[in-house]
C-alpha cells in the first residue's frame, strides 16, 4: 500500500514542478534572497518537527515582505517543495511501519482538503484571512508551549488505529488541509490527534509529510491559476528549503531545541497580536465603508 502513496506523491511532485517552473519562467522571476534563507531556516526545523508555517508568517508580516492576504497562499506553495523532500525521506524510513489503510487514507484526505480550501482564501476579505492566520498561529504556539513544557501527548506504540477511530483521522485530515490554505500548518494538529489515539509519534511524520505535501501541490496548483501569490517569495523559500531539509534529515540527529522553541513562541505571538489588531481595524473599515455607501445609495 506504500506504493500507492509514493506513485501519486510522485505525479505530484513532477505537476508541481513543471506548473511552477513555466510561470517562473513567463515571468522571468528572480528569487528574493531573503526568502531563500528564511526557507533554508524554517524548512530545516520543520524537519525536525518544530513547523515552518507559523515562523514563515511571523516573518513574512513582521518583513512585510508580502501583503497580508498573500501571506498564505506564497507559504503554502513555497514550503511545498521542501514538503515534498520531507515525505519522500519519512515514507521510506519510516512509511513501512504504518497502517497502509491510515497512512493512505489521511494522506489523500488532506489533499482534498487543500483543494477544497484554495478558492476560499482567493475569495475571502483580507481581514477574515489576517483574523484565520492570527488564531492559527495562537495554536502553534500553544503547540510550541506544550512541547517545551513537555505537555504534549506521549503517544502510545500503535502503528494504526481502530476502524472508529481511523474514520475520525481521515476526516479531520480534510479539515487540516482546509485551514493550512489559511496558514495554519497540518503537523502540529495531526500529531496531537494521533498521539492521543495512542499512535508512535514518530510513525505521525510520514502521515503528516505525505498530507502536507500532497495538500500543497493540489492547493499550489490552485494558488498559481489563480495568481495570487509573491512568486519571488515562493522561488526563495522553495530554493532554500530543500537542501536544508536533506541536511535536517539526513545529518543532524539531535539538537537541543528548548530555547529555540520558546524564541520561536515569542515571535509567534507577537506577530499574532498584530495579525489579530490588523483584523479588527480591517474589520471595522469594511464596516464603515458598508455604511457610507448605504448612505450615499440612500
Amino acid at each position: 500500500m506504500l506504493i500507492a502513496v509514493l506513485i501519486p506523491l510522485g505525479l505530484a511532485i513532477l505537476i508541481y514542478v513543471v506548473a511552477l517552473a513555466r510561470v517562473t519562467i513567463a515571468e522571468r522571476v528572480a528569487p528574493n534572497i531573503e526568502a531563500i534563507g528564511l526557507g533554508a531556516i524554517v524548512s530545516f526545523f520543520d524537519t525536525l518537527g518544530i513547523g515552518s508555517f507559523a515562523p514563515t508568517a511571523a516573518w513574512l508580516k513582521f518583513r512585510r515582505m508580502v501583503p497580508d492576504r498573500l501571506i498564505p497562499p506564497t507559504m503554502v506553495v513555497g514550503l511545498t517543495a521542501p514538503a515534498m523532500a520531507e515525505s519522500v525521506i519519512f515514507l521510506v524510513l519510516l512509511g513501512v511501519l504504518v497502517d497502509p489503510v491510515l497512512l493512505f487514507g489521511c494522506a489523500m484526505a488532506t489533499l482534498f482538503g487543500g483543494l477544497v480550501g484554495a478558492p476560499l482564501v482567493a475569495k475571502a476579505r483580507v481581514w477574515i484571512v489576517q483574523l484565520t492566520v492570527a488564531i492559527g498561529l495562537v495554536l502553534a504556539a500553544c503547540a510550541y508551549a506544550m512541547a517545551n513544557l513537555h505537555l504534549f501527548p506521549g503517544g502510545g506504540t500503535a502503528a494504526g488505529l481502530p476502524l472508529g477511530q481511523m474514520i475520525v483521522a481521515i476526516a479531520a485530515s480534510f479539515g487540516f488541509g482546509l485551514l493550512a490554505n489559511f496558514g495554519v500548518g497540518n503537523y502540529a494538529p495531526t500529531l496531537v490527534m494521533l498521539s492521543l489515539m495512542g499512535m508512535d509519534p514518530r510513525l505521525s511524520f510520514p502521515i503528516m509529510a505525505a498530507g502536507g505535501s500532497l495538500m500543497g501541490a493540489g492547493a499550489s496548483l490552485r494558488h498559481i491559476q489563480i495568481g495570487q501569490i509573491d512568486l519571488r517569495v515562493v522561488i526563495g523559500l522553495a530554493i532554500g528549503g530543500i537542501p536544508a531539509v536533506l541536511v535536517a534529515a539526513l545529518i543532524v540527529k539531535s539538537m537541543p531545541l528548548g530555547l529555540l522553541r520558546w524564541l520561536v513562541l515569542v515571535v509567534v505571538l507577537y506577530t499574532a497580536a498584530v495579525m489579530f489588531r490588523a483584523a479588527l481595524l480591517g474589520r471595522r473599515e469594511r464596516r464603515a465603508e458598508v455604511v457610507t455607501a448605504g448612505v450615499a445609495i440612500s
